[in-house]
Parts: structure tokens; C-alpha cells; sequence
């Protein structure tokens, strides 16, 4: 895996700083073009589905669940 990249977003009228591998940003941002939404809104589903866990370790499981539900 490459060294984490930190990007800067804004959710839900604040801004936030996220770090994930370059990897798990390039999922996220194919799971958005997917759907037809933005990262900023693809992040903003899974900080108000999760359940206490942190932001980063959430978006990463989204990714997993998304290419475990779409890859054969």
C-alpha cells in the first residue's frame, strides 16, 4: 500500500481532514463516478451512517463492501 494521502473535505456545513491510502481514494472516487456523486457527497453518506466508528476506518469499509458486492 502507498503512504496515506490527507485531503480536505467539507461535510455537513464543517471542514474536515481525512487520511486514507492513495488506493482507498481512488476506490472512493470510482464508487462516486458509480453512483453519479461527488466524493465531498459520497463522504457525507458514510459520516451520517456510521456508528461511532471514525470516519476513515468507515470509508474504507464501504469500499470493501462495495467491491465485495460487485466483483465476482
Amino acid at each position: 500500500m502507498s503512504p496515506f494521502k490527507k485531503r480536505s473535505l467539507s461535510i455537513a456545513g464543517h471542514r474536515t481532514s481525512i487520511a486514507l491510502e492513495t488506493e482507498f481514494w481512488a476506490a472512493l472516487e470510482e464508487i462516486a463516478a458509480s453512483r453519479g456523486i461527488s466524493l465531498s457527497q459520497l463522504v457525507a453518506e458514510a459520516d451520517a451512517g456510521r456508528d461511532g466508528a471514525s470516519l476513515s476506518s468507515r470509508l474504507r469499509l464501504l469500499a470493501l463492501d462495495h467491491y465485495r458486492r460487485n466483483c465476482p
